[in-house]
Formats: structure tokens, sequence, C-alpha cells
């Protein structure tokens, strides 16, 4: 493949099959078969004998976590370490010690995977996940999980997919830019709305980034739904931002790209460590990530622009759409209803009036088909 993207060069590829490290005593420790978090990520390989002040240059530890292992990767220069917890770090005693990693740098790919779901129009939602950070449960696995169950119900759950869905999985940052210096025209010309998928499977919070801009259809999307959903979620800043989303809202490229996670990467205690594992994500985790996300594109997909077909109020009640005994609380039934068509206009969308009337979009799902099968709204697009 080519090697460059944009200001970026996609490093050669890192294949690891062993690594450890033999103490004084002649045991194994810092065993890449028992955590591959052991070893720092890109190693180069290595096999010698060393001291233990020498080791120490290439260990890294958590002191304030000291059960956890941390994850440690080197960026675009060779090195080799390892990674301890720091409560056996703080064993290790005087004496000589092999360090092995068997592993290798070579030309190889760069791997990402991209489905496309056609729809009625060209228009396209983008959805984004990376995989890159290995035994990382709600920093890693969750975004992908999620994203492989929204592009299921996307493909068979969806009953009238009016987008097209650009579902991709990528190595992050490398794989966000060179994805993009491959398929960004096509993309700026198509993706009216996008979600970077990550961090989406504890139970502790529902967080939201926006996009650069702030006001993109992605963001109106996520924060109508949110509330509805989940009042109590954590808002972030732009300046807050740390995956994807620094790429696909870059300057030049500007996609209406924005992030809705559970707890955001690195504002929870296990990031970066061996303790975001599986007892931090859980099912109920999950599925409300994919819920806050699969309503999301609800709203994405029912949003439209409407006008009424009529000068003043319809009269709805020959239509059995409003009461025909007015009381003192007769209309409360039917607000919602008249509200929704007191903003009709053609220029507000419908994600826009759920908006100003306080009303979930899904929730005027039913009364808004109604009023077209009786032709007082029509489309005005």
């Amino acid at each position: 493949m080519e090697q460059n993207a944009y200001d970026w060069e996609v490093p050669r590829e890192w294949n690891i099959r062993d690594a450890y490290v033999i103490n004084p005593d002649g045991q194994k420790i810092c065993d890449f078969k028992k955590s591959n978090l052991h070893v720092l990520g890109y190693s180069n390989p290595i096999d010698k004998t060393i001291s233990l002040d020498e080791l120490q240059e290439h260990l890294y530890s958590l002191p304030d976590q000291p059960d956890a292992i941390p994850y440690v990767t080197s960026y675009y220069k060779e090195r080799w370490s390892f990674c301890i917890a720091h409560k056996d770090r703080e064993k290790l005693k005087q004496g000589e010690y092999r360090v092995y990693i068997d592993s290798d740098l070579k030309d190889g790919s760069l791997t990402y995977g991209e489905l496309i779901i056609p729809g009625e129009r060209s228009n396209e939602i983008f959805l984004s996940s990376y995989l890159c950070h290995p035994s990382m449960a709600n920093n890693e696995l969750s975004g992908p999980v999620i994203t492989t169950f929204l592009a299921k119900w996307i493909n068979t759950g969806l009953e009238r997919r009016k987008y097209t869905y650009r579902i991709v999985i990528i190595p992050e940052t490398i794989g966000a830019i060179t994805y993009l210096s491959r398929n960004y025209k096509d993309m700026k010309d198509k993706v009216i709305a996008g979600f970077n998928v990550t961090c989406v499977g504890d139970e502790r919070a529902y967080s939201y980034l926006p996009s650069r801009q702030g006001n993109t259809l992605s963001d109106k999307a996520a924060l109508h739904v949110l509330n509805h959903l989940h009042p109590d979620f954590v808002t972030y800043s732009f300046l807050d931002r740390g995956s994807d989303e620094r790429q696909y809202c870059s300057p030049g490229i500007d996609l209406p790209v924005c992030s809705v996670m559970r707890t955001k990467y690195g504002c929870y205690p296990e990031y970066h460590t061996s303790l975001d594992d599986l007892k931090l994500v859980t099912p109920a985790g999950l599925f409300g990530g994919y819920e806050v996300l699969r309503k999301a594109i609800e709203c994405l997909e029912l949003n439209e622009r409407l006008r009424t077909t009529v000068y003043c109020e319809p009269q709805l009640g020959k239509r059995g759409l409003y009461p025909t005994v007015s009381t003192k609380s007769s209309g409360v039934p039917v607000r919602d209803m008249m509200n929704l068509l007191a903003y009709s206009d053609g220029k507000l969308s419908t994600l826009e009036i759920a908006e100003k009337i306080n009303i979930p979009l899904w929730g005027l799902t039913e009364t808004i088909e109604k009023l077209k099968r009786e032709r007082i709204l029509e489309l005005s697009e």
C-alpha cells in the first residue's frame, strides 16, 4: 500500500510472538503470554542479560494503581520496554535479568474494515470505531461491538432506510488519517452526520463531546436523545477531544462528527490499564450505549421538513383528530399535535420542532404519519 497519508506516514507493521523477563531466581515475569500488556507496544526484538538498574530504565508501572499493568505504546520511535504492576516492581531484587522479546518490524499493511449499506439516498451517515488498544474492554472492545450491532440493525432492522451508511473500524489516529486520505472527497460530498463510537460499555455515565463546529446535525441528534433519555449526561468541550473526532473535524476536513459515549476516555481510573476489563464493561452498559446511538440514528432517519397544506389551523374534528366537545381540558390530549402544526412551516425540521415543543422526535412519529395520511402535512423538500 502507499505509505503516505497527508502529513503522516504509515509505520512498519509490528508483529510479536513472545516476550518475558527472567529474574535472578529463574522465574518468568512480565510474561506476554499471560498478558500482552506486559510488553510496550511496538517494542523492538531483544534477547540479552542486563542488571536490575538497567531493567528499571525499561519498565513502566503506576505507583498510584499498584495492582494495574499500564497500557503503553511507542509511537514513531523504535525502543523496547516492559510494563509491570507496581506492587511487583517493588519486589524486584538485585541481580541479572534476561529480557526477551520475539518481535519484528517489517513492511506490511494497515488493515481496516469498511461496510457501505445503501439507502434510498446517496447522502451518508458515518459511523467510525477503532481496533488498536489490545486488552482494553471499554476503551477498545465496546466500540466495535456496538458498531457491529448498529450495523446489523441498520441492515436488517431499519424498516425504511432513507440514508446510506458508511461504517468503518480502523486503527485510531493513523487509521482515520489514512482512510480520510483515500476517501475524503467522496465523504465531503455525501456525509451529513456521523458518530465516533468509543467507550460505550460501562454503567457510570453518559457523555457527549461535540464536533468542532458544535452545531451539526449530529450534535443536534445526540443532544436531543441524551436530553430526553439521560438528562444527567456529562457534556465536554471539543477542547477535551482525544479520539478520531480530532481527524474528522480538523480544519479543511470538517465532517459533521461528534462522540456519544458512556464514561469518556481518560475520565475513569481504569483507563489504559489492565483494570479496563469485563468487570467494568457490562451487558447493561453496552445496551445503554447502543440504545442512545440507535435513537440518534432514528432521529436522523425521521428528520424532515414538513409544511401544512392549509391556511390557519386545519379542521381536525371532521377528521377524527380533535375532540368535538370543547371543555376546559379538551385541548390537552392534542396539544403536541397542535404545536407540531404551528411550527410546520417548511423551514424548521421535525427535529428542530421536537426540540422547541420538548417532545422526543420518536414520540411524534405516529402523529406525523396521521397528519400525512390526512394530507394536512406534506414534505417541503
